[in-house]
């Protein structure tokens, strides 16, 4: 390959490395809270002390209860995975180190200030993503059916995450069947 074609190659592959690693930064902290039907053959009141029971276990806590609507708001802390983020500062300071070293023969003949300038800012992807994915959540049950009907039903909006653990640990156990939320419920 012509050296002339070398370096803006080596420079468009850099940046395209920068622009996904601001999109997974991005995306990391993004609300994917979704809402679903669960159903389970067991009385509504059952099924409601089996969930309060797990859902403390995974240090959920009550932060309100709505009797009149029928509902439970629960609050708890996501924490963010520190092996993602020794990855991001690795990803981030090899990244950066990259570009200083194309930009540094692009421009002038001193690699190692680019480099190690903009190695140093890509560590901060590790603190960004620290900052930005660690945050309260809130999930939500409403009971649909009254307290003696079988099946029973209720809705639960929570981030997506929670609700694949809650499929997985109890789906089986409880009975569990998940539809995709259609009705109109007011979580306000």
């Amino acid at each position: 390959m012509p050296p002339s074609v070398v370096l803006p190659s080596t420079l468009l592959l850099t940046l395209l490395l920068a622009t996904g690693l601001t999109f997974f930064l991005r995306a990391s902290s993004k609300d994917r809270t979704m809402a679903m039907v669960i159903s389970s053959y067991r009385p509504s009141l059952q099924l409601l002390r089996d969930l309060d029971h797990w859902l403390a276990e995974r240090g959920w806590r009550v932060a309100h209860s709505h009797p009149e609507q029928r509902r439970l708001v629960y609050e708890g802390h996501v924490a963010a995975s520190v092996p993602l983020a020794v990855l991001l500062a690795f990803l981030g300071c090899s990244g950066g180190a990259a570009l200083g070293l194309v930009i540094s023969q692009a421009l002038t003949n001193s690699a190692l200030s680019w480099s190690l300038f903009l190695g140093l800012v890509g560590l901060t992807a590790a603190p960004v993503y620290l900052r930005r994915a660690q945050r309260q959540e809130q999930l939500e049950i409403q009971l649909i059916t009254p307290d003696q009907v079988v099946p029973s039903r209720l809705v639960m909006r929570v981030h997506r995450d929670e609700l694949l653990a809650v499929e997985t640990e109890l789906g089986k156990t409880l009975q569990l069947q998940f539809t995709p939320c259609t009705i109109g419920v007011s979580f306000e």
